[in-house]
C-alpha cells in the first residue's frame, strides 16, 4: 500500500515536473540551444557534485566545447542559458527586455535592498538619471585627491614588507585602500581602513562580502529558509553586519541631512553645508547629490538614500580591489610590461615619488590604460552576471522563453580565440591606439554594456590608474608567491592568493 502511494505520489511529481518544463524545454530546442542531461526536478545539479568554486571555469570550458557558447541550464527549479557568445551578449545588453537581474542577485537585498544594481524598471531609470551627475568630471576631478592620498598610504604601510623576498597578497593589502577611497568619496567620511583595519565598519563589511560570496556559490545558502534552518550562526552573523553598516550609513546621512537642513534654514544656500570647518569648500560626495536630488518635486527619503549609499559601497570596493591586485600580479610576471609602465610614469609624473597626480595628469598614462584593461580582459573583477526573461524574447535570431535565468560569462567571452589572438597571453598593446576598433565591444565587457553598464566605469580606471602607478612609484614588482587559480564568486578572486613580492625603487 505505502509502495503503491509513494509510486503515485513520484510519478504526480515527475509529471507536473515534466509538464511545467515542456514549452521550455521545446523553444529551447526549436532555437538550438542545447545542454548536459536534465533530470526530473533536479535538472542538471548532478553534475555539479564534484564541483567547486576553483573547479567551475574548467566545468564552463568543458560545456562550452561540447555544446558551443550558448549552453542550456536547469539548476532545481531555475532554468535558462549560458552565454559565451559575443553576438548573443550583444543582444542581450542590448534589448530594453533583459535589464532585470536575474533571481540570485536576491541575496544581496537585505544589505544593498532596491538600490540600482537591484532595482528594475521606473524606479531604476529615475535613479540611474539622479546618479549620473555624481560621475561628471569635475566632481571626479575632485576625487583623484583622495586616490592619490589613499594609494600613497598604501605604498608607505607596505615598505616593511618590500624586502624583495616576502610573499605579499595584494587582494587584503588593495582591498583596505579601496574601502578608505569608497568611504570617503561616497559618504564624505574617512573611515582610516588601511591604519585601523578593526573598526567595526570595515569589519563588517569584509565579513558581509565574503559571506555573501559564499551563499552565491553554495546551492544550500541560496534559499533564505534553508539558511536559516541549515545555518542558523551565519545568519546571525550575516544579519548583524549588515545592521551595524546600516546604523552607521544611516547616521552618516542623518548628519549630512541635518547639516543641510540647517544650512538652508539659517541662509537659504544649500551649498553652505559643503563648507568645512574653516570655511573651504568640501568634495562633493555621492551622499551629497542624493540628499540635494528629488523625485517628482520630493526629496529621496533616508532609506532611499541609504540604499545608493550602500550599493556604491558594495560595488565600488571590491571589485577595484580585484582589479588592482591582478595588474600587479600581472606586472610582477611580465617584467618588460612592468619596465614600459615604469617609464611612462616617469616621463609623465616625473621622479618625485611624492608628487601628486592629477586627472589630467592620470589621463596621459596611455600605456597603462592598455595594462589595465588587458588584465581585466584576463581577470574581469566580475566574472559572470545575470539577467532575467519576464516575457518571451527573441535574442540573436533565437526565440527564447519567459522565465529563464541568463548568466552571461564574461570571463569565457574574453578568452574567445575567435576574438582575442592568443587569448591566454597577457599583450597589453591589444588596447593601443593603433589597434583601436580592432576589438569587439561586446566581446569585452568588464564594465558590463548596454543600459545597465557600470555607472562608475571612469571612476574605477581613475581610481586603478591612481593607485597602480603609486605602487610602481614607489615598488618594483617581483614574481613571488605562488601562480593564481581563479575563483568563480561574486567577485574574481584566487585560491592560492594574488601574490607579489616588492622592492623599493631607487631611481
Amino acid at each position: 500500500m505505502y509502495l503503491e502511494l509513494l509510486a503515485i505520489f513520484l510519478a504526480t511529481v515527475f509529471a507536473w515536473d515534466y509538464l511545467r518544463n515542456r514549452r521550455h524545454n521545446k523553444m529551447y530546442a526549436a532555437a538550438g540551444i542545447r545542454g548536459p542531461r536534465s533530470y526530473p526536478l533536479v535538472g542538471n545539479a548532478p553534475m555539479m557534485i564534484n564541483e567547486s568554486p576553483k573547479t567551475i571555469f574548467n566545468l564552463q570550458d568543458r560545456l562550452i566545447a561540447e555544446f558551443g557558447k550558448n549552453i542550456r541550464i536547469q539548476m532545481m527549479g531555475e532554468r535558462g542559458f549560458m552565454t559565451a557568445d559575443p553576438k548573443m551578449i550583444e543582444a542581450i545588453m542590448s534589448s530594453q527586455q533583459t535589464i532585470q537581474k536575474n533571481n540570485l542577485y536576491g541575496l544581496l537585498v537585505n544589505w544593498l535592498g532596491d538600490g540600482l544594481l537591484l532595482s528594475k524598471g521606473k524606479k531604476w531609470f529615475r535613479r540611474r538619471k539622479i546618479i549620473t551627475p555624481a560621475f561628471h568630471f569635475k566632481i571626479l576631478e575632485d576625487f583623484v585627491e583622495v586616490f592619490d592620498q589613499q594609494s600613497a598610504i598604501m605604498a608607505q604601510q607596505l615598505y616593511d614588507r618590500a624586502d624583495g623576498k616576502t610573499v605579499i597578497n595584494m587582494f587584503p593589502v588593495a582591498c583596505l585602500c579601496a574601502m578608505d577611497i569608497i568611504a570617503e568619496t561616497a559618504m564624505g567620511v574617512k573611515i582610516n581602513a588601511q591604519l585601523q583595519p578593526q573598526f567595526s565598519y570595515v569589519q563588517s563589511v569584509t565579513t558581509a562580502s565574503s559571506m555573501l560570496a559564499e551563499r552565491f556559490m553554495n546551492p544550500l545558502q541560496r534559499i533564505e529558509s534553508w539558511m536559516k534552518i541549515l545555518y542558523p550562526k551565519l545568519t546571525a552573523k550575516l544579519n548583524a553586519s549588515v545592521k551595524n553598516m546600516h546604523d552607521f550609513t544611516n547616521s552618516v546621512i542623518t548628519e549630512r541631512r541635518e547639516l543641510l537642513q540647517k544650512s538652508i534654514a539659517d541662509g537659504g544656500d544649500p551649498d553652505a553645508a559643503l563648507l568645512n570647518d574653516v570655511g573651504q569648500k568640501r568634495r562633493l560626495a555621492l551622499l551629497d547629490v542624493l540628499l540635494k536630488s528629488t523625485i517628482d518635486g520630493a526629496p529621496l527619503s533616508n532609506s532611499d538614500i541609504r540604499e545608493e549609499v550602500d550599493t556604491f559601497m558594495f560595488e565600488g570596493h571590491d571589485t577595484t580591489t580585484s582589479s588592482i591586485a591582478y595588474t600587479c600580479y600581472l606586472l610582477a610576471r611580465h617584467p618588460e610590461v612592468q619596465a614600459r609602465v615604469f617609464q611612462e610614469v616617469r616621463d609623465v609624473l616625473g621622479d618625485d615619488k611624492s608628487t601628486p597626480v592629477t586627472m589630467q595628469l592620470l589621463g596621459e598614462l596611455k600605456y597603462l590604460e592598455c595594462v589595465i584593461k588587458e588584465s581585466l580582459r584576463l581577470f574581469p573583477s566580475v566574472p559572470i552576471i545575470g539577467r532575467y526573461l519576464t516575457q518571451d524574447t527573441l535574442l540573436d535570431g533565437k526565440l527564447i522563453p519567459a522565465d529563464s535565468n541568463v548568466m552571461i560569462l564574461i570571463y569565457h567571452a574574453q578568452r574567445d580565440p575567435d576574438y582575442f589572438p592568443d587569448p591566454e597571453k597577457f599583450i597589453p598593446d591589444r588596447f593601443s591606439m593603433e589597434r583601436k576598433g580592432e576589438i569587439n565591444p561586446f566581446a569585452y565587457t568588464p564594465f558590463s554594456a548596454g543600459a545597465r553598464n557600470c555607472i562608475g566605469q571612469k571612476f574605477a580606471m581613475l581610481e586603478m590608474k591612481s593607485t597602480i602607478s603609486k605602487m610602481v612609484r614607489h615598488f618594483e614588482l617581483l614574481p613571488l608567491g605562488e601562480e593564481v587559480q581563479p575563483v568563480m564568486n561574486l567577485i574574481l578572486r584566487s585560491s592560492t592568493g594574488i601574490n607579489c613580492g616588492l622592492k623599493p625603487r631607487v631611481y
